[in-house]
């Protein structure tokens, strides 16, 4: 399986297709030099195979890339945050 992660900023989205296939995404808002992540859903076809890890890895990844910071109001975001503190300088603070 292979996994590529990709912004569309015209959705306010950060899109993951496997395989080729389009498999989910996790939609943000833009808020000065932070991203406020609102939602993170996987296609029921790709649930339990480690794509929605995948989306929010490859997705803060870019996020480090380009200097930015993230508010994880998505419930999933903030989970994978807490269980991999490499990302926490990532989040914005306040």
């Amino acid at each position: 399986m292979s996994f590529l992660v990709e912004d569309d900023p015209a959705r306010r989205r950060f899109e993951i297709l496997v395989d080729d296939a389009f498999a989910g995404f996790t939609a943000y808002r833009p808020r000065g030099e932070a991203l406020v992540f609102t939602h993170t859903d996987v296609d029921e076809r790709f649930r339990g195979m480690g794509v929605g890890s995948a989306l929010i890895r490859g997705t803060l990844d870019q996020v480090r890339e380009r200097g930015g910071q993230v508010v994880p109001k998505c419930p999933f975001m903030a989970a994978f945050i807490g269980r991999h503190p490499e990302y926490a300088d990532l989040v914005a603070a306040g």
